[in-house]
């Protein structure tokens, strides 16, 4: 019986772009500077935070010339569920297509597939989520949710 998931480290290249799941190898202070500054969705949230659920998240950094330029994060139990979060490309490379290649590469993972959930929370790029068959809730009045959105501010 397999009981834990040992993830391999990914990198994918796309001319001068690379997509990794190392951990190594991402700028935390970058990924913690636009979450608490330019996401909306972080604001606020400090750096031992993001290296925490950085350290408990399954992630996927993308790269220009070793450079990085964007995040994505997956919290899963890598058999039923998955949710995918803090995804952001920044804004002077939005356009070239980058955030289809990232979400094409976190929903062809291996260790993702046949998942029966997965969940993500957003008010931007539905366009893009569309794609890959994420749609508005059908029956809302069946799902609860325990929120906090003053959380960061509390910490401080």
């Amino acid at each position: 019986m397999k009981t834990e998931i040992k993830l391999e480290i990914i990198e994918i290249h796309k001319n001068e772009y690379m997509i990794s799941t190392n951990k190594k190898k991402l700028d935390v202070s970058l990924i913690h500077n636009f979450l608490t500054y330019e996401s909306g969705w972080s604001d606020g949230i400090s750096f031992e935070k993001v290296e925490k659920s950085i350290h408990n998240s399954l992630n996927f950094g993308m790269y220009f010339e070793n450079k990085q330029i964007g995040y994505a994060k997956v919290i899963s139990d890598y058999s039923t569920i998955a949710y995918l979060g803090d995804i952001f490309i920044l804004k002077e490379y939005r356009g070239f297509g980058l955030s289809t290649w990232l979400m094409n590469v976190i929903m062809e993972h291996k260790e993702l597939q046949d998942l029966k959930r997965w969940i993500l929370v957003t008010s931007t790029a539905e366009w893009l989520y569309d794609k890959y068959g994420f749609t508005k809730l059908p029956k809302p009045e069946i799902y609860m949710e325990k929120f906090n959105p003053n959380v960061y501010r509390d910490e401080q």
